[in-house]
């Protein structure tokens, strides 16, 4: 089945129930799955009203809200691909996808992104027309004969969708799983973003293999808050609920995630690792923080959900005494995190990067698992994933069904199955490169156990070759730095040199109250980070890490800057993900990191 096809099944099946919860006005609305199947055949119909084609590409530049599903399931209605954009996105970022997609339309949400959209429109001689999601929007945006508002297609579309609803239903049906859904433009921590052409199957086949390996079902409420335009989202926040029937719900924003979920209850979120390691340093800043008998009982609860980590680490049972702890520590304690995270959540999914093993395990013991999985936006996404009853901490999970994966001699995971792309769009180069004998070359080094568990050590390209000529992969030191109360983010830096150093973003709050505490004075952050006593003190806690977690000698951090500000995407120095852009940091910072090499 296309994915088309599998929407309409379950709105015909589920008709009235609620799919879709979005904020307005101060509260969360439901839209059913009639509605949302309504709007989507009067949007497809405005679109072939106006002229679109098969096989066209449309591109689309919005926040996650109901009218982007609207938009992404009429063009894929009407046999075309889409072409969704970060709306972080830039202008000119914008005009390089819009020009690469070749898109004739471009689906806008609010004024700031049709101010984009009209910045770049003369640039772009192939796009003909921008609809707005929003209406209530300055008037001189809206004089623009190339602008359409979205209630105005919809319109135009019922009215189409009087004498060609057949029509409509014709060409959706016809649609062949093979064919191209749509471009899905990577992060561009390489070099230029490339369009990856992902197929309706190669979706559909990835959501039945994922769909067995966890149990979602219409009893299921999604959190929906990492970016649409990201394969991750698209396929486990978006089309896996889609084909198991479950409610999607809309987080206002990164920063509102903790109040929408207790107000609608989650039973399932994903996540990338960033939000789990602040959830997991919030808990413990507040245990740390309280005191007498409380302060007590919540260590001895989390001490208890550490001996069920290691049980489950170890490959056994529980024993009878440490089941009825967990149980008391559950009513005592870890209740009232989960009424925290909405009352109903039953997991977490995370992906997008490596999950500390330390925070895996924490929640796993808590009752709230985190299952970690891996993919590529090449692979649509996941190859592997942590599950139910097949859970090994510290790697990202067994191979899925139907996905084929092995190792290269010199430790590159190789991969083949439905869920693989053909390749990138108009660049026949890079495809050819991306592949050996079928494979897809994913550019990661890891290992595959004999239970068929994948563990990722490091990104191929990330690899630093010391000039004593060892081969350190960076993730792994830089991921247990992270974990340092004191240490936000860490980039290792060293390729050819004596040494590895790195690049600090301390955490500014924890490191004032330090100060605070020993009576440093300072006057600002910045003069603050420069402190002798400071520095020493993020020494300790580097050399602290070393020691716990016996890294030797020639992978250890040496010397390390200190940065006064994190890393961000206004920057350029983190995808939307929050993936490091490593060339672009290192190129930005070249000069500091080699001064720690001058002597």
């Amino acid at each position: 089945m296309n994915l088309v096809q599998i929407f309409f099944e379950q709105a015909r099946r589920l008709g009235d129930k609620t799919a879709i919860k979005v904020k307005r006005d101060g509260l969360y609305v439901d839209i059913s799955w009639r509605e949302w199947a309504a709007n989507v055949e009067a949007v497809a119909g405005g679109l072939l009203s106006m002229g679109l084609q098969a096989g066209a590409k449309v591109a689309l530049l919005s926040e996650n809200r109901p009218e982007w599903a609207y938009a992404d399931l009429a063009v894929l209605a009407c046999a075309c691909a889409d072409a969704p954009v970060y709306p972080t996105n830039m202008a000119p970022q914008v005009e390089y996808i819009v020009k690469d997609s070749e898109a004739v339309f471009l689906f806008v949400s609010n004024a700031e992104q049709l101010e984009k959209g009209l910045a770049i429109i003369d640039n772009c001689p192939g796009l003909q027309k921008i609809f707005v999601f929003d209406e209530d929007l300055p008037k001189a945006l809206l004089e623009n004969d190339k602008v359409m508002t979205l209630s105005e297609l919809m319109v135009s579309g019922r009215v189409w969708l009087k004498d060609n609803a057949e029509r409509l239903e014709a060409i959706w049906q016809n649609i062949d799983a093979h064919d191209l859904a749509t471009l899905i433009y990577t992060s561009g921590t390489t070099g230029d973003p490339k369009g990856v052409m992902l197929s309706h199957n190669n979706f559909s086949s990835n959501v039945v293999s994922s769909s067995k390996c966890v149990r979602v079902d219409t009893t299921d409420t999604f959190l929906s808050h990492l970016p649409l335009s990201h394969v991750f989202e698209r396929m486990s926040g978006y089309y896996l609920p889609i084909y198991n029937g479950s409610v999607i719900a809309y987080a206002e924003s990164i920063d509102m995630v903790s109040q929408n979920m207790s107000e609608v209850h989650p039973t399932i979120m994903i996540s990338v690792p960033r939000l789990f390691e602040k959830i997991y340093d919030r808990i413990y800043d507040g245990a740390q923080q309280s005191s007498g008998i409380k302060k007590r009982l919540v260590f001895w609860a989390f001490g208890v959900a550490d001996q069920l980590a290691v049980c489950k680490r170890e490959g056994r049972n529980p024993s009878g005494w440490l089941s009825f702890q967990n149980g008391l520590a559950k009513k005592l304690v870890f209740a009232k995190l989960g009424e925290k995270l909405g009352g109903n959540l039953r997991f977490f999914i995370s992906g997008g990067a490596p999950l500390p093993q330390k925070v895996a395990e924490f929640f796993y013991g808590t009752g709230y698992p985190i299952y970690e999985g891996y993919g590529l936006t090449e692979t649509a996404p996941v190859m592997a994933v942590n599950y139910p009853s097949h859970i090994k901490f510290g790697t990202v999970g067994q191979v899925i069904e139907g996905v084929e994966v092995k190792i290269a001699e010199d430790g590159e995971i190789l991969t083949k199955g439905p869920n693989v792309t053909v390749g990138y769009y108009n660049n026949q180069a890079a495809t050819e490169e991306a592949f050996v004998d079928g494979w897809f070359c994913t550019g990661d080094v890891g290992e595959l156990d004999s239970d068929n568990f994948l563990k990722i050590t490091d990104r191929k390209k990330d690899l630093i070759v010391t000039a004593g000529g060892k081969n350190i992969a960076p993730q792994h030191l830089e991921n247990l730095l992270k974990m340092d109360k004191y240490i936000t983010e860490a980039m290792l830096y060293g390729d050819r040199k004596k040494f590895i150093s790195a690049l600090l973003v301390p955490d500014f709050e924890k490191v004032e109250e330090y100060a605070l505490k020993n009576d440093i004075l300072f006057t600002d952050i910045k003069g603050l980070l420069e402190n002798p006593e400071i520095r020493a003190m993020l020494g300790r806690r580097i050399e602290k890490v070393h020691q716990e977690h016996d890294i030797p000698g020639y992978e250890q951090v040496k010397k390390f800057v200190v940065m006064n500000s994190e890393f961000s995407m206004d920057n350029n120095e983190v995808t939307p993900t929050l993936k490091l852009k490593r060339k672009i940091v290192t190129a930005k910072f070249q000069n500091e990191l080699e001064a720690l090499y001058e002597d």
